[in-house]
């Protein structure tokens, strides 16, 4: 999705909330690299694609907050928010 790397699992759950859509993408690999660059990837053309089909619904919408939860592995090491 964003570097050239051979993903185990991609996976991108979409869920309509009261004020909005809340999109979670996961990504993993074997490879000794985290790949949240993939994650994020996929979470914001998710969050493209939902734009585009309710922008006739509202011109104001919005995609906000679009950040990294938790990684594990590569050379930084672990993270969680």
């Amino acid at each position: 999705m964003c570097h050239p790397l051979m993903l185990t699992h991609v996976d991108v759950e979409v869920k309509v909330e009261p004020r909005g859509v809340r999109i979670t993408a996961s990504a993993a690999t074997t490879a000794q690299t985290g790949v949240e660059m993939e994650a994020l990837t996929a979470a914001s053309v998710a969050a493209l694609t939902v734009y585009d089909m309710t922008k006739a619904l509202d011109k104001g919408i919005e995609i906000q907050d679009v950040y990294l939860v938790e990684k594990t592995g590569g050379k930084s090491g672990d993270y969680r928010r």
